[in-house]
């Protein structure tokens, strides 16, 4: 390390909704002349290789994962797990401690920085052992994570553990959100006082908070208000907005690191093809994130919907993962892609989402609202359908539906099964009817976000200002 060029450790959580975005700053702060070692365990070192191949000058540091009784052998990344598998995940990883200890005291040239993903919480006590800076890369939006830290910190209780829709007013941050239980994280309200994983997981949530700062995937325009009280509630302003992160090729089209999601029964080009026999706008994609998998009988309303609506559409549904019972969920219903032929495409597991989003011819998107699907969707300039299913995604979908007006709601919740007729009536509005005061929105939503990461933009300043703060804290250290 030079004083000029600090080295980070970058530790992204091994899921996909959050290695992509954190890879995707990981490029940025190399075109800033950053040196990278980014740690990962075997089986996610595939998912480095297009960063790898475009900056050959980034180390791995590649260290066995570490067992759990509820992870089946072999598998070492969320997607490959049901939802629960995010608790068990967050526990396991812990074991790396001291393996990342071990690296850093044997190191000629040992990292000045952490940059760990917000499920890292235990990288805090790593660096604060270390004597350097820890950051938290939130995969989440600035109202999302200010839910999470609020629940984490005050750890409301229901008044009656029998009653799922006891609301919970959050007074600490602006506009006072409500939600009911159901609706807040699923990892908060599986907390159980004194249990191992339930207090571990606590106490990596307040290392959160007390990390040294926060860097976001998003953008002022769209949550200032969230990013400004954030600031005032940790006490300090290390707070950077430096979204939307986009893919290192998004801008010009290449298709050259279109796997980056995995494997899909369609090629990317084909589906590219059958878009641009479509006309303008007329279009509906539909997907559910890289965790969700609908029950059969919520993939059979959507299908019997889709079919009612005579909209042409994309459907990315994914198969049941390793912990699912298969027989359960995701099944398409076997009539299905013959009554649609010709204005529907089934896309099994993984779609290019990014290119579909874009394309002339989409004109709406019905998703779960994770947030890297809705600052896709909101890059992309398009009506959003919201069908959020836990975590972070009903604040998301609150953003979007009642605070910008770029969105309507479809459904709520991941196993509500949605009304056939009233979502088919949704769908064909989407494309015929009056949504326009919405579209244009999303458009005004769109234009803000690309102006801020171009040069003087917002997101381009905080990105420039927090490449600055690693610079000088690498002096403070070495010095």
């Amino acid at each position: 390390m030079s004083e000029n060029r600090p080295h980070v450790l970058i530790f992204p959580y091994p899921a996909q909704g959050h290695m992509l975005p954190l890879l995707d700053f990981t490029n940025q702060l190399v075109l800033n002349n950053i040196s990278i070692t980014i740690l990962v365990t075997p089986k996610n070192l595939p998912i480095l290789n297009p960063l790898l191949s475009k900056h050959p000058s980034i180390n791995t540091l590649i260290l066995p994962f570490p067992s759990h009784p509820s992870i089946p052998a072999g598998v070492e990344n969320v997607k490959d797990l049901p939802a629960g598998g995010f608790r068990s995940m967050m526990y396991t990883l812990r074991k790396l401690r001291d393996p990342i200890l071990d690296w850093f005291n044997n190191h000629p040239s040992p990292p000045s920085a952490i940059i760990s993903d917000m499920f890292l919480g235990f990288t805090h006590e790593i660096a604060t052992q270390l004597g350097i800076r820890r950051y938290v890369f939130s995969t989440s939006g600035a109202l999302a994570l200010s839910v999470v830290y609020s629940l984490w910190r005050e750890m409301p209780e229901r008044k009656d553990t029998n009653n799922d829709n006891e609301i919970f007013e959050l007074s600490n941050i602006p506009k006072c959100p409500k939600y009911p239980w159901w609706q807040l994280s699923p990892i908060f309200r599986s907390y159980i006082k004194g249990d191992s994983t339930s207090e571990f997981i606590r106490e990596c949530y307040l290392s959160d908070i007390a990390s040294y700062g926060v860097v976001f995937n998003t953008f002022t325009e769209l949550e200032n208000v969230y990013l400004d009280s954030l600031m005032k509630d940790l006490g300090h302003d290390r707070v950077w907005s430096v979204g939307p992160v986009l893919p290192p090729d998004q801008e010009n089209n290449n298709c050259g690191s279109l796997n980056r999601g995995g494997s899909s029964s369609v090629l990317a080009s084909e589906i590219l093809s059958r878009l641009d026999t479509c006309e303008d706008h007329s279009v509906v994609y539909i997907c559910f994130g890289s965790q969700a998998v609908l029950t059969n009988k919520q993939m059979e309303a959507l299908a019997i919907a889709l079919e009612k609506s005579g909209v042409k559409f994309i459907l990315s549904a994914k198969r049941a993962t390793k912990g699912h019972v298969s027989t359960d969920y995701g099944v398409i219903p076997s009539w299905f892609e013959e009554k649609v032929a010709g204005r529907g495409l089934v896309v099994r597991d993984w779609a290019p989402q990014v290119l579909i989003l874009k394309h002339r011819a989409v004109c709406a998107f019905l998703t779960h609202c994770g947030w890297n699907s809705t600052l896709e969707s909101l890059v992309a300039g398009v009506l959003t359908l919201t069908w959020p299913m836990g975590a972070d995604q009903f604040a998301n979908a609150n953003i979007l539906v009642d605070e910008h007006k770029v969105a309507i709601r479809a459904c709520e919740g991941a196993k509500t099964i949605p009304k056939s007729d009233e979502l088919a009536k949704l769908l064909a509005e989407a494309v015929q009817g009056d949504v326009e005061e919405r579209r244009a929105r999303a458009l005004e939503l769109q234009k803000a976000a690309l102006n801020g990461i171009k040069e003087g933009g917002n997101s381009f300043n905080d990105l420039a200002a927090f490449v600055e703060h690693l610079r000088e804290e690498a002096i403070k250290i070495k010095g």
